[in-house]
């Protein structure tokens, strides 16, 4: 979060700009492939024109939506406008949808009507909410992947204590109960904060916090797969030392969801929980235009993610840069610390390419990634 401000607050207008007939760079995607590749053209100084495209006005700090669930840091630091981060940075910004993207013709089109015809691109498209054809999940489920979610959850969560208030059981404890569908890193953040967060909200009203219940379903075996041992042990003990204790339901599959229904099965049982909130976490898929590429199926993984070059190239259109979770790069896990240095070597190797040098493969470097397991409190 530090990184990407710092770097904004230093950017310099390019001393020359080319000819305005020169096709310029695209960059379809503000995540956080797409932004530090803009910012690191910047202070580079490009010289061939760079517009960044995303339908959203703001950056959204996918890692952040809690804190601005529970207003421990203020919105200016969790999704800041692309035009202030990129303000006298000589890369034009645009909000709009992405229509199409034509690699043979070297156009895309935009949603508004407007198109452009590029030199070079970059796609940093991100991903979206998978639903693996669980039958009512999308419709009766609410995401929790950009801060427009964490406003909407945090809108449910306060009507649903108010009207417990008012409410008998056994109608009352659906009001209190949320489900997070999935335990990987979203869910199990989520699950920590809320159940710090909602004892809070719900003592202001008056009511016994021991009411509330915070319930995590889980697939798999274990929660947190692909981490450490010892991550998985912390997170595990987080959730016990919460002000509300998170139940995690291992080896539970959720096969279908209701209007305030979680069905489960669960030990070649099914079962049912009654929950007004029921949020989505499990799971992402490639944005739909990815399939839209004439890309061969051979260039993509079995995820539809985009097989890439050493230097961050498609395998077919070498003008065509691309990183983030529409990519794969099998050593490297879908994070947003390898996706911000993908941005650097993006934009290392298109200042090569306008200055005819030869072009570097990516290299890089993996810290260990904090969790947070409750309100102010994060773990590694």
């Amino acid at each position: 979060m530090i990184e990407v401000q710092t770097l904004a607050k230093t950017l310099t207008i390019p001393s020359q700009l080319t000819l305005d007939r020169q096709p310029p760079t695209l960059i379809l995607g503000g995540g956080f492939t797409g932004l530090f590749t803009a910012l690191h053209l910047s202070h580079q100084h490009y010289k061939i024109p760079t517009i960044l495209i995303d339908r959203s006005s703001r950056f959204i700090f996918k890692s952040l939506p809690y804190e601005f669930l529970s207003d421990e840091l203020n919105t200016k630091y969790i999704c800041p406008r692309y035009d202030t981060l990129l303000h006298e940075s000589g890369i034009e910004f645009i909000q709009d949808m992405i229509q199409s993207i034509d690699l043979q013709q070297r156009q895309v089109q935009l949603a508004s009507g407007l198109h452009y015809n590029y030199g070079n691109l970059v796609l940093s498209l991100g991903s979206v909410a998978a639903y693996f054809d669980v039958e009512g999940a999308e419709e009766y489920t609410l995401p929790f992947r950009t801060t427009e979610d964490a406003v909407a959850l945090a809108k449910q969560l306060r009507n649903c204590l108010q009207r417990a208030i008012h409410t008998q059981k056994p109608q009352q404890q659906a009001l209190l109960t949320v489900a997070i569908v999935g335990a990987g890193r979203t869910g199990i953040e989520l699950a920590a904060t809320l159940a710090d967060l909602l004892p809070n909200w719900y003592a202001a009203l008056g009511s016994n916090v021991a009411d509330i219940r915070v319930v995590v379903i889980q697939r798999e075996q274990e929660i947190l797969k692909g981490d450490s041992d010892s991550l998985q042990q912390t997170a595990q003990t987080a959730l016990r030392e919460r002000k509300v204790p998170v139940e995690v339901l291992l080896a539970t599959e959720a096969i279908a969801v209701r209007r305030n229904t979680v069905v489960m099965k669960r030990n070649n049982h099914i079962e049912q929980l009654s929950a007004a909130t029921i949020i989505w976490t499990t799971g992402s898929a490639i944005d739909p235009l990815i399939s839209t590429l004439s890309i061969p199926e051979a260039h993509h993984d079995r995820q539809g993610r985009l097989k890439l070059t050493n230097a961050l190239q498609l395998l077919d259109f070498p003008e065509v840069f691309a990183g983030g979770d529409c990519t794969v790069m099998e050593q490297y896990p879908a994070t947003s610390q390898v996706a911000y240095q993908q941005g650097a070597t993006i934009a290392h190797n298109l200042q090569a390419l306008a200055e005819g040098h030869s072009l570097l493969p990516a290299e890089i470097g993996l810290r260990e990634n904090l969790m947070k397991l409750g309100l102010e409190e994060g773990r590694s």
